[in-house]
């Protein structure tokens, strides 16, 4: 569905990385979100590859790239090695120093990112998600309710994989029905190949332990950092009709976090790049210019 994007799998330490890589420009990494996989960028990559050099890459764990153990600790599903997979899949691509944009978990990674590798990051863009320890501390009915599913693919024993693998696909298109402002806008093409992605158990196994580290692991790390801030220039783009946009106060957060942010809500639910990629190309364009 990246028509005109070349596909690459490159081997970044113990794991391969699958990506899709076109356009010319200054270089710009795409990271998707849960549970989807880098073909949600399939609206935006396009229109993005006029301006930008865009690598669109799946996250450890998720499409086509590689689902090792989560290990002790659930630290191979850090957003520590996350990002540090993808710092190394741009170096082997030729790219030193980049902008990244990530959705939900692609958001997560890129800020951690953004905390670990500053001068390989020219700019950071999240989309629809808040840090994790800053939505974690203040939990409450509302968020438990919106969030239900954090605390579910936390739970240990392989009690989610199980319950998940009775029916992975109905799973993966009522969580995006759930989750969307619009489910319609979203491509059968797409959901089709999250479909195949999610079918596979070690998918879905690896996808608990990106959140059983996100409640774990990723606290740890967030807490050492607590007193520091994000340097890189950072944008927040959030669907006004989702969780976020009924519930916080988006920009302001981001602010407690990083010294030049900017940000705002657009006229959807929680997948901004498949339910109204215009405005999101429009949005990040804006940012990235001269940033890059």
């Amino acid at each position: 569905m990246l028509a005109g994007f070349e596909e690459r799998r490159v081997e970044v330490g113990e794991v391969t990385i699958a990506a899709s890589v076109g356009g010319d420009g200054p270089p710009l990494l795409l990271l998707h979100g849960y549970p989807q996989t880098r073909i949600m960028w399939h609206r935006v990559a396009p229109e993005l590859a006029r301006s930008f050099r865009v690598v669109a890459a799946d996250l450890r764990g998720y499409g086509d790239s590689d689902k090792p153990p989560g290990g002790p600790g659930h630290a191979a599903y850090s957003k520590r090695a996350m990002a540090r997979d993808q710092v190394e899949l741009m170096e082997a691509l030729g790219h030193d120093r980049f902008a990244v944009a990530g959705h939900d978990r692609g958001g997560r990674v890129a800020h951690r990112m953004a905390r670990d590798h500053p001068n390989r990051v020219a700019a950071m863009c999240v989309l629809d998600i808040l840090p994790t320890a800053t939505l974690l501390s203040r939990a409450d009915a509302a968020f438990a309710t919106a969030y239900y599913h954090w605390f579910f693919l936390i739970q240990p024993d392989g009690l989610p994989e199980r319950m998940i693998g009775a029916d992975p696909e109905w799973f993966l298109r009522e969580t995006v029905r759930r989750w969307s402002g619009d489910p319609a806008a979203h491509a059968e093409g797409a959901m089709a190949e999250y479909v195949r992605c999610f079918r596979d158990p070690a998918a879905v196994h690896a996808s608990c332990e990106d959140y059983r580290a996100a409640a774990s692991i990723d606290l740890e790390h967030d807490a050492i950092d607590a007193a520091s801030r994000v340097g890189v220039p950072a944008l927040a783009l959030w669907g006004a009709h989702g969780a976020m946009g009924r519930m916080y106060d988006v920009l302001a957060a981001w602010g407690e976090m990083a010294d030049d942010v900017r940000g705002e809500a657009l006229d959807c639910g929680h997948f901004p790049a498949e339910e109204v990629p215009e405005e999101t190309v429009a949005a990040l364009l804006a940012f990235l210019a001269g940033q890059s």
